[in-house]
């Protein structure tokens, strides 16, 4: 046998060496397993891991940031909000407050990408010792507030295992804050972090805080102010300097020592800081803070309906909405309805002295009026659902005294403490009168004021759009204006007599027979400018039964009155309800020759980065020929220049200095409404005063009628208008005809003036007779 060769043995690989292979194995495999983690994650495979913030949305942030309004003349009135904030950059924040949140928050934030290794590791060691703390870096907080990687909007099917839906958000926090990093400088993430946080009482972000706590900006924070508002960072409700001063204070210092542990502050600085008191100037902003809360409130509805058609959130995408409206102008509207107001309550519980207002047509208390009026509250309907039908305990919560604030003239303050109960405080409430007025340039549609009511905090009601209550004889130049347009004069007669008209309304014969306010009939030819200026019902009446009250309808309809109108005999006389926003609007056709422009109230709407997205143009409409409103103008003039016109209080304000001014009262039957229409050269204005129910009112015309309700309320605001020369609104003279007048219309009655009440305000003989000769 041939001899067998002797294998050849290989030299065994030392151990140490498999060892190493091992491990570099284990990096790979573990490396690659992270990086398809990672991948995972980024990419939400299979939709496991949810979705993470996209290019676009890392390149382009977005916070809920309140949208602002603003007036004509640039002022911000108001914001809507569900998160109240105000972004401000890098530049307009203190160095202290950068340094007290670098400090507090992230002391090696200037060094890291996004991820602080050493934190994570002393984490992770703390938490075997039972020390647990937080790794977390400013720019890791600023992903999770700004991309909400934690909601369940951004949960994949793994999201919802406990513990792995950690790791996952976690993991999230860290891509994306690398991803900001690479995208932002260092200030612009700080600028972003401070802009996004919770301060706690409905504060968003370093703008809001520095208002609400100290009424200061955040450029002008002092170093304890800025400690104070960094400390509220880790629990805004439990470092409260509002609620919890002691918390805070313990909490600032601790912040002041963080600055000292860092070099940004001086020991013996920190050491005096830390024995000042806590001293806020708090004051939480809302939506009823400022000037013209009614129009925020209409305006608000307005655009919750445009944005819902364009795409855009009111309360989360930072709109600058701006107004027609201008502050000053609206200042002096809200000065003049608060002292008329004040006067006017006065008189009016003078008037019922120990008596309540809410009575029948026979004057007698309606019994239960209060009882039955609660029951249809909010807070009633709350007592239902927790009582059912246990009308002893509704009961015993109905009359149940407590402790509440509650409006009042009384004082400057407007509110007073009270112990009522919420009976007696509705009662209390039903007491008072209300009011509504809106001013508008005719030529351009512009709003320029608007008073909804007198208090917004208590009374939300808006008297200007939201509210509909009878105009009286405000509507009779609806009347007048039907005739002249179709072949009438202001100088053309109508007898003033008793008068009954016949007519058939849903198939029944009716007859109608209109009074007038005296119950006095001159039984002579009247021009229609003086049964217009002196307001005559007979005059009124027939003139709607030959131009046909369809007709009138048609011609109210046409000049802008929106809602509902009966076509009827009385039509002139104001049966039907209409709002001041339409008043006012239709008016408006008279000393814009003719043209009809809608009412408008926002001129243009940019995104929050200054963008444009809207222009608002007015929209007009050619209504009447210039004739027909040149003679309309004239017609209203005739309540101050007529014998006897109804808008001859006007006389006794500062108005006249080579002025004109039309006008038109109204009071409805049983003085329940009061009005006053003026129309200046420049302006009309629309004012309604009464009772929030209409059982509410005066009883005599002596106090109740139009010219004494709201007439004054215009008054004393165009007295305000004219000395405020910065507006540059003037007295002067309704400007000439443009166009031929082929009608014949100087025909002034030359008589003393005297003023009366207007005459769709009917009292009862009774009163009259008591009174004798007041009117």
């Amino acid at each position: 046998m041939p001899k067998e060769q002797e294998k050849v043995q290989e030299p065994k690989t030392p151990a140490y060496k498999k060892v190493v292979r091992f491990v570099w194995k284990f990096f790979f495999l573990g490396a690659a397993i992270l990086l398809i983690y990672l991948l995972s994650v980024e990419y939400n495979l299979f939709y496991l891991f949810g979705s993470s913030p996209s290019l676009d949305r890392l390149e382009n942030p977005r916070s809920d940031q309140a949208s602002e309004l603003y007036t004509a003349d640039e002022q911000l009135i108001g914001k809507y909000f569900r998160e109240n904030r105000s972004p401000v950059g890098y530049k307009e924040m203190s160095p202290r407050l950068i340094q007290a949140l670098v400090a507090t928050e992230d002391a090696r934030f200037y060094e890291h990408a996004g991820i602080d290794p050493q934190a994570i590791a002393s984490a992770v060691y703390g938490s075997f010792k039972g020390d647990a703390r937080g790794a977390s870096t400013i720019t890791q907080q600023l992903a999770k507030n700004l991309y909400k990687t934690r909601t369940d909007n951004s949960k994949g099917a793994l999201g919802y295992i406990p513990g792995l839906n950690i790791v996952i958000s976690k993991t999230k926090e860290w891509l994306t804050a690398i991803k900001l990093e690479q995208r932002y400088t260092k200030e612009e993430i700080l600028a972003m972090y401070l802009n996004t946080v919770d301060f706690g009482s409905n504060s968003f972000g370093i703008k809001v805080a520095s208002n609400t706590f100290f009424n200061t900006s955040p450029d002008s924070l002092k170093v304890e102010q800025a400690a104070v508002l960094i400390g509220l960072l880790k629990a805004p409700t439990y470092y409260s300097p509002r609620f919890n001063p002691n918390n805070a204070t313990r909490r600032r210092n601790t912040v002041l020592g963080q600055m000292v542990k860092y070099g940004y502050l001086p020991k013996a600085d920190a050491d005096s800081l830390s024995q000042l008191p806590l001293v806020l100037d708090y004051s939480v902003e809302n939506h009823y803070d400022g000037p013209a809360t009614y129009f925020r409130g209409a305006v608000a509805d307005y655009l919750q309906e445009w944005c819902k058609e364009n795409g855009y959130d009111l309360y989360r995408d930072g709109l600058k909405i701006y107004t027609t409206i201008d502050s000053r102008i609206q200042a002096h509207a809200e000065a003049a309805m608060e002292e008329h107001m004040r006067k006017l309550q006065k008189r009016f519980d003078n008037h019922w002295k120990g008596r309540n207002p809410w009575v029948d047509e026979k004057d007698k208390e309606i019994p239960g009026f209060i009882e039955q009026t609660i029951q249809r509250t909010a807070y009633y309907k709350r007592l239902k659902d927790k009582y059912g039908d246990d009308k002893a305990a509704i009961n015993r919560e109905l009359n149940r005294p407590r402790e509440m604030k509650v409006f009042t003239w009384d004082n400057d303050s407007l509110e007073k403490t009270v112990t009522m109960s919420p009976l007696d405080s509705l009662a209390y409430y039903k007491h008072f009168l209300h009011g509504g007025m809106m001013t508008m340039d005719p030529f351009t549609g512009h709003i320029k004021a608007w008073v909804g009511g007198i208090n917004f905090k208590y009374f939300k009601y808006d008297h200007v759009k939201q509210a509909r209550r009878q105009p009286g004889s405000t509507f009779k130049p609806f009347v007048y204006v039907s005739a002249i347009d179709n072949g009438y004069s202001p100088c053309d007669k109508i007898v003033d007599k008793r008068i009954t008209i016949n007519y058939v309304e849903k198939g029944e014969k009716k007859s109608w027979s209109p009074t007038n306010a005296d119950w006095e009939y001159t039984g002579a030819p009247m021009t229609l400018r003086r049964a217009m200026g002196k307001s005559v019902n007979s005059v009124t009446a027939q003139l709607t039964e030959k131009v046909g009250w369809e007709t009138v309808v048609k011609y109210a309809k046409r000049l802008g009155i929106n809602g509902p109108l009966e076509a009827v005999p009385s039509i002139g006389l104001g049966p039907s309800d209409v709002s001041i926003f339409d008043m006012v609007g239709a008016y408006g056709t008279f000393p814009n020759h003719g043209f009809h422009t809608d009412p408008m109230f926002i001129t243009r709407i940019e995104d929050r980065n200054g963008n444009l997205i809207h222009q608002f143009t007015p929209k007009q409409k050619k209504v009447l020929s210039e004739e027909t409103a040149f003679l309309m103008m004239h017609m209203l003039k005739g309540g101050m220049e007529e014998p006897g016109g109804t808008s001859q209080a006007l006389w006794e304000y500062d108005l006249w200095k080579g002025n004109e001014i039309g006008g038109k009262t109204g009071t409805t039957s049983n003085h329940s409404d009061g009005w006053f229409m003026g129309v200046t050269k420049d302006l009309v204005t629309g004012v309604w005063v009464g009772g929030e129910d209409r059982s509410v009112h005066f009883r005599t015309s002596q106090l109740g009628e139009g010219s004494k309700t709201a007439l004054p309320v215009f008054g004393l605001f165009m007295e305000r208008m004219y000395k405020d020369t910065s507006l540059g609104y003037t007295m002067g003279r309704f400007p000439g005809p443009t166009v031929k007048i082929n009608k014949k219309y100087n025909c002034t009655t030359v008589l003393p003036r005297q003023t009366v009440p207007d005459s769709a305000a009917v009292d009862s003989v009774l009163e009259l007779l008591n009174m004798g000769n007041m009117l």
